[in-house]
């Protein structure tokens, strides 16, 4: 069930290193989470490390980096404020169970359903959020006590280290694939600051990091069903907020590295994540786009990857603090800053103007939503759109061709699916009141699709038994049959005929 995927040992020694890179990511942006939370900066922490290491071992897509992060953090702020942390100790227990029973039931397939036009937008959106996330830290402490902008020499230095980071990240491959590139930047920044004595902002000034081993706690709630009514809600919004963010990211680490990830085994892989997360006093989270594109273009593909990422944070948290709190900030939001140029779909502006409107409409669309809201409501609404699309179009295509057989008795021949859709335009198509005794519906080229479908044939059928005439169906597919069967007394079409078989369905009436 579990392997490390390294086979030799320059494999072991690139994945360390990737993972060690990851880790350095992995500290602002879970000590950012925790505040925007309302939690301890270790409770992010602790987070990162479990859900990371928990996530890779379980999960079904090596080399993809989970932890705490900011589509979760945002919902568990109104938790935390009306009920405190103890209750989202006890949301993410049930986030993970939630999860684990999605993995279970098959849901991961899913995934399936969303359309590219979606996954362009989500992509770019999520470069944005990543992009304008890094921006808090060019705030510095104001004269009153508040929060005030970079200016002057401490923003051109700040730049010019992030500069010099994205500058070292981009082109030290051309020469050396032996280290990391953004590790390579991030410790020449380092050196360069310290050596230097230069006056910047740096990992420590955001919290300290150092902590013990996260014990084992049993959320001190209540166990009632008010406790539940009270979770439960949240515990539901995280886990499909968790799942589609980690779905849509194992796809695009997919495309990106040319290999399918496991959806339903990812979704367990989280569950059991968040489950041993919250029973450890963490605030749960999920897979990092950023962190994990990170990582793959460190090298990183396989499962020891995150491992190593997990522990190398463990240790920064119980022996390396104070050196990680020299980190220049700089330093880190180059290396996203890198991040970001490599995630977004720089070719969606080239095609935008190539493809459908209603797609070009999606892609914005999507996008926009993610930034000013969150990725989970963004997909959904991406995808109900792009159905809603599909549907219309498809509504269109419904038409018949008419014509007289050698018995006097109108046949209509159908193209085109029906369904909820097109059965306004399927009705327009026929007249009762002028039709011949005898009329035939031939759905050799249509397929019924839904209820809907099956009600429009049984009002049309009675518009016709009102004239005085009678309507045959003949033609219908297997899994229209099989649609009208289990549709039983609902509806009631008056004769079927299948010249295959030359019977009628008297079951229906």
């Amino acid at each position: 069930m579990f392997q490390l995927g390294c086979a030799t040992r320059a494999c072991v020694q690139n994945e360390i290193l990737s993972g060690l890179t990851v880790a350095l990511a992995l500290v602002p942006e879970a000590v950012a989470f925790a505040f925007v939370a309302g939690v301890d900066p270790l409770v992010g922490l602790y987070a990162a490390f479990m859900v990371g290491l928990l996530a890779s071992i379980f999960g079904g897509r090596p080399g993809m980096i989970s932890g705490a992060t900011g589509s979760m953090a945002v919902v568990m702020v109104a938790l935390v404020a009306q009920h405190g942390v103890e209750y989202l100790f006890a949301t993410v227990v049930l986030t993970g169970i939630l999860q684990i029973g999605a993995g279970l039931l098959r849901l991961g397939k899913y995934i399936r359903m969303v359309p590219y036009p979606v996954m362009l937008g989500f992509v770019n959106g999520l470069a944005i959020v990543i992009f304008l996330a890094q921006l808090q830290h060019f705030h510095i402490q104001g004269a009153g006590g508040g929060v005030d902008w970079m200016h002057g020499r401490t923003l051109y230095i700040f730049i010019g280290l992030i500069g010099l980071t994205m500058a070292i990240a981009h082109f030290l491959p051309r020469l050396t694939t032996i280290v990391p590139s953004s590790l390579a930047a991030i410790i020449t920044v380092t050196v360069i600051v310290l050596a230097f004595h230069v006056d910047t902002k740096s990992v420590g000034d955001l919290a300290s990091i150092e902590g013990g081993l996260p014990s084992f706690h049993l959320p001190s709630v209540p166990i009632n069903w008010e406790t539940l009514r009270i979770i439960f809600p949240y515990a539901l919004i995280l886990a499909a907020v968790g799942l589609i963010e980690s779905l849509l990211t194992l796809t695009l680490i997919d495309d990106v590295t040319n290999t399918r990830g496991r959806g339903n085994r990812e979704c367990v892989g989280q569950g059991i994540a968040n489950t041993v997360t919250g029973l450890f006093g963490g605030m749960g989270g999920c897979a990092m786009i950023g962190q994990s594109m990170i990582n793959v273009n460190s090298g990183g593909r396989q499962r020891l990857s995150g491992i190593a990422a997990a522990l190398f944070l463990l240790a920064f948290i119980l022996f390396a603090s104070k050196l990680i709190a020299m980190i220049p900030m700089a330093a880190l939001v180059g290396v996203m800053f890198i991040v970001v140029l490599g995630t977004f779909e720089w070719t969606s502006f080239r095609i935008i103007g190539k493809i459908p409107r209603t797609d070009a409409f999606v892609l914005i669309l999507v996008s926009a939503v993610t930034v000013a809201t969150d990725l989970a409501i963004a997909v959904i609404v991406g995808v109900i759109i792009s159905a809603l699309v599909f549907a219309w179009e498809h509504a269109k295509h419904i038409n018949v061709a008419s014509y007289d057989d050698e018995n006097g008795a109108r046949v209509y021949r159908l193209t085109g699916p029906l369904f909820f859709g097109s059965v306004k335009n399927f009705l327009e198509l026929f007249h009762p009141e002028t039709d011949p005794d005898e009329v035939i519906i031939d759905f050799q080229h249509s397929r019924v699709a839904d209820h809907s479908a099956i009600e429009a044939i049984d009002n049309l059928a009675d518009k016709y038994i009102q004239a005085g005439k009678k309507l045959h169906l003949r033609h219908l597919s297997l899994e229209c049959r099989e649609l009208l069967k289990k549709a039983g007394n609902l509806v009631e079409v008056n004769v079927i005929e299948d010249p295959r078989y030359h019977v009628a369905n008297d079951q229906l009436g």
